[in-house]
């Protein structure tokens, strides 16, 4: 460090004592403080509603840089039970949160029920398939339906939970090609790679290569809900408790209802 001592300096002739006490404090002033990474673990489904909340978030919050860490549920618990950086996990799976809170990776105080969703089968948008029901999908015209890996992508899950209330899961299985996330699945439909696919709304709003066939019944299913909750193991709990306050603002929640989720009533304002 260079230590500057000036005792006098002129200005238009006069004569002003500098302490040098003054620019030793000026040049060891209090640096700025270091940004604070969150890694934000999220279901693929939330990707676009996410990456437009990380957008508000950080311009409110100059100090925090969000990470965000995209996949299937089942892949992100894995990875959060394997010890991978993770301050805020958000399912589209409640079993995949408590999962989490059964290990005490969780605090089951610090999550909730944040969205809501409803699974949809999806065509491609060219209007090829003629496809209105479940029991359409048995055609000989449906080649491939597309599925997230039920054992790790709640899309997949509930997928398999219709079809098998159908009756029609044993079925299809040789038409069967599975997703590693419900965002896979809908790029098989886009791509042709699949006649049909099995995704939730959201997935199905952002598509223009894909189109909605019709809504699965959703007493066919359980319930689409995702908790959001933050990780023990975190080293930011303040800001991850700030972060995850912000979720649950209208702010954001007027973001993922843009983005076609529904909010449960908890979250609704009056």
């Amino acid at each position: 460090m260079t230590f500057l001592l000036v005792h006098d300096v002129f200005i238009l002739g006069q004569s002003f004592l500098v302490p040098a006490i003054l620019l030793f404090a000026a040049g060891c002033g209090a640096q700025p403080a270091q940004p604070v990474e969150l890694t934000v673990s999220a279901a693929a489904s939330v990707t676009d509603a996410m990456q437009e909340i990380q957008r508000l978030y950080e311009a409110e919050h100059g100090n925090i840089r969000l990470n965000l860490n995209f996949g299937a549920s089942g892949a992100l618990q894995q990875q959060i039970e394997q010890g991978a950086q993770a301050d805020i996990f958000l399912s589209a799976s409640p079993k995949n949160m408590n999962a989490l809170v059964d290990q005490q990776l969780i605090d089951e105080r610090e999550q909730r029920t944040l969205l809501i969703n409803e699974l949809v089968v999806v065509v491609p948008a060219d209007g090829s398939a003629e496809i209105g029901t479940i029991g359409d999908l048995t055609k000989d015209i449906v080649k491939t339906v597309a599925v997230g890996i039920p054992e790790s992508v709640p899309a997949g899950g509930y997928a398999k939970e219709a079809l098998e209330h159908a009756g029609l899961w044993d079925a299809l299985s040789s038409k069967t090609v599975q997703g590693k996330d419900v965002r896979q699945v809908l790029q098989y439909v886009e791509t042709g790679n699949a006649d049909a696919g099995f995704v939730y709304r959201t997935d199905a709003l952002t598509s223009e290569q894909a189109e909605v066939a019709f809504p699965v019944d959703p007493y066919a299913y359980a319930p689409v809900e995702y908790p959001v909750g933050i990780v023990k193991a975190t080293e930011h709990h303040a800001e991850a408790e700030d972060f995850l306050d912000f979720l649950h603002s209208q702010e954001a929640l007027d973001v993922f209802v843009k983005y076609g989720f529904s909010v449960p009533k908890h979250e609704e304002t009056p």
